[in-house]
């Protein structure tokens, strides 16, 4: 099989090839049932159920990838949008809710060099692997020219080794932060992993098809399905606790008097909503996983 040959059919979607997402993104596939097999000497996988075929990339490298059309979908961080200036040329299909973290502003955080103002850091030494958009974070907040140097990894090292004033760098948990004696001073960008389409693909049947199931698979993560009997006559109050994302499915009972309530709850809050329906007299609270969905 000339595996080139057979992706002139196909939908192209890119993933990354390694790193924090690509994990997950493979987690989400599998939920997807999107079925293939890598050969690890290869950057190119064909779906065996779907007209797709994945590409691995960099993840740095697929907002560009989709935004000047090479490949049609891809799975990339915000911050990476923003910083290859694709923003504009990209569609945001949907927020896939991990990878969260925030691009901030690290200085020292005690000794000679501790930094509390982000202000007094205009005019200095910048070093981060985001040099577009720390230049335009720190020509915004003023209009003295800001030394921005860019340096590939371990950005971190730099205060502690005079490289820099402050780094810009990307913070989850904050461990590798202060360990090396930094702390945020302030925030450039909120990001987390997206899904991001070229706008040449919007009406495409694949493409829409395989947004709609990566949508069932982050929606199923983060809803569980709550059933329960209550009095009829508690059945307003019942709706507002549990109105679904419509509304609820209400079922009749062999006793008139009371109904049987399902609903889709938000996972993070089912134990505050079991709860408030116990105090209410509902019975027979019950509460269940979902596999996958479409909303």
């Amino acid at each position: 099989m000339d595996l080139f040959a057979d992706l002139s059919d196909r939908l192209l979607f890119a993933v990354p090839k390694k790193g924090r997402l690509h994990e997950r993104c493979l987690q989400l596939l599998e939920g997807a049932d999107v079925q293939f097999r890598r050969n690890h000497r290869h950057d190119i996988a064909l779906v065996h159920n779907l007209p797709v075929a994945l590409v691995f990339l960099p993840a740095a490298d697929i907002a560009k990838f989709v935004g000047e059309g090479n490949v049609h979908l891809g799975i990339t961080g915000r911050d990476i949008v923003e910083e290859t200036e694709q923003s504009d040329k990209v569609e945001q299909a949907l927020a896939l809710g991990f990878g969260k973290c925030k691009l901030s502003v690290q200085a020292p955080a005690r000794g000679p060099q501790a930094v509390h103002q982000v202000e007094d850091l205009v005019g200095k030494r910048v070093v981060t692997s985001f040099t577009q958009l720390s230049s335009k974070y720190f020509a915004e907040l003023d209009q003295r020219p800001t030394e921005i140097k860019y340096v590939g990894g371990s950005v971190e090292a730099a205060c502690a080794l005079g490289l820099a004033d402050c780094i810009v760098d990307l913070v989850e948990s904050g461990e590798t932060m202060r360990a090396a004696g930094l702390h945020a001073i302030a925030n450039v960008l909120n990001t987390e992993a997206i899904l991001i389409r070229n706008p040449r693909v919007r009406d495409n049947s694949v493409a829409q098809k395989l947004i709609a199931r990566i949508e069932g698979v982050i929606t199923a993560q983060r809803y569980v399905l709550c059933n329960y009997n209550c009095l009829r006559s508690r059945l307003p109050a019942a709706s507002k606790i549990t109105p679904g994302r419509t509304a609820p499915t209400i079922s009749t009972l062999e006793d008139d008097n009371h109904v049987a309530v399902s609903s889709m709850v938000l996972k993070s809050e089912v134990a505050n909503i079991m709860d408030r329906l116990k105090e209410i007299g509902a019975t027979d609270i019950l509460v269940f996983n979902i596999n996958n969905c479409r909303v």
